[in-house]
């Protein structure tokens, strides 16, 4: 050793957990509370020291590149830091030290599995959802966006994470390119993650709907949800052993109007099944705060009471209910099947393919 090499000052032993990436991560906070001083810190950040300045106020805990969980849990700590003026209180160690933060946006979609989103490992930025009372700072590859309504996270593994139709809308406001957010959220529906009313409404609340890119996105989410929810209706039907129905028909009084279309029915019982696959109305509430009336709604609606009035049940399903509850909503089916008899006859009407 010589005069110039300088002084290592001894640390405290810390956990040595190689396979835990929240052991090679340590905010400031954390590491002050295993015994590991300011000072102490610093000279094991020195130029070819064993630690490294990962974020303000992150460190990683051994030499070389970060890896993808590691950025993802610096991210977390860098957004979950305290206040100026509670970070001289004592932390706790075993917190996570995320604060409320959560993972939003494409890693969010990464961490959900979505092919279209690639690898955590690969992303060059992380966004980061925090209340908008924190005074943070986007910073290196973390991206930190503030919100005033903080949704409930999800947990992957130890990963607080945005729920699908927040991180899509927060992924979407993030991108221009039309082929991108058709892709995100062609997949978000078609893998099962949520049902497309859910996406609809969580673009119009962020003021997404508007968008070049969103716009034709949006018709290509709406399709896809029909044809799912279509694939749905007809396992529902197979798997639970109902009666085979007409499918897809339009019905129509002899010499009369058309009726409308409906999914699935069954002229022996008069049955018939509709999917609600609609969009949710983003547009503002009329005058006096009042929800302006759905025209598709109304259309829906019309469209039940003439049928009912002709003594022909309709059991109206939507996707959510398909994909979360296929078991109950074949029961209603079937159930309503099984009434047919105690029934008055249903008027005859012509069904016609649609």
């Amino acid at each position: 050793m010589t005069q110039n090499t300088p002084l290592s000052p001894r640390l405290p032993r810390l956990p040595r957990h190689p396979e835990d990436v929240a052991h090679r991560v340590l905010s400031a906070a954390q590491l002050r509370a295993r015994g590991v001083s300011a000072a102490q810190t610093s000279a094991q950040c020195l130029p070819g020291g064993p630690w490294q300045h990962l974020l303000p106020g992150v460190y990683l805990l051994h030499p070389g590149p970060a890896t993808g969980r590691e950025r993802l849990h610096g991210a977390l700590l860098y957004a979950g830091r305290p206040p100026v003026s509670a970070r001289r209180a004592p932390a706790d160690t075993a917190d996570t030290g995320y604060g409320a933060s959560m993972v939003t946006g494409i890693a969010a979609l990464a961490l959900y599995g979505f092919a279209s989103a690639g690898d955590v490992a690969a992303l060059h930025r992380i966004d980061v959802l925090v209340p908008r009372t924190r005074r943070l700072r986007s910073t290196r590859f973390v991206e930190v966006l503030r919100t005033a309504s903080m949704p409930n996270p999800v947990r992957l593994g130890e990963v607080p994470v945005a729920p699908v139709e927040r991180a899509l809308a927060d992924a979407v406001a993030g991108t221009a390119e039309a082929a991108v957010v058709r892709r995100l959220l062609t997949e978000a529906v078609r893998d099962g993650h949520c049902e497309p009313a859910s996406v609809v409404r969580e673009l119009s609340e962020a003021k997404l709907l508007g968008r070049p890119a969103v716009v034709g996105a949006v018709d290509a989410l709406l399709a896809e949800g029909r044809a799912v929810a279509e694939a749905r209706l007809y396992a529902m039907v197979r798997e639970h052993g109902l009666p085979e129905p007409l499918w897809n028909v339009e019905l129509r009084l002899p010499g009369g109007p058309r009726l409308g279309g409906v999914d699935a029915y069954w002229p022996d019982q008069a049955v018939a099944v509709e999917l609600d696959a609609r969009a949710p109305r983003y547009g503002r509430p009329g005058r006096g705060g009042r929800a302006e009336e759905d025209p598709q709604w109304s259309a829906y609606a019309t469209k039940r009471e003439h049928l009912e009035r002709l003594g022909i049940t309709v059991v109206h399903l939507t996707p959510r209910k398909l994909r979360e509850a296929a078991d109950q909503q074949a029961t209603v089916v079937r159930t309503a099947l099984m009434a047919a008899a105690d029934r008055e006859p249903a008027a005859y009407v012509m069904v016609l393919p649609r």
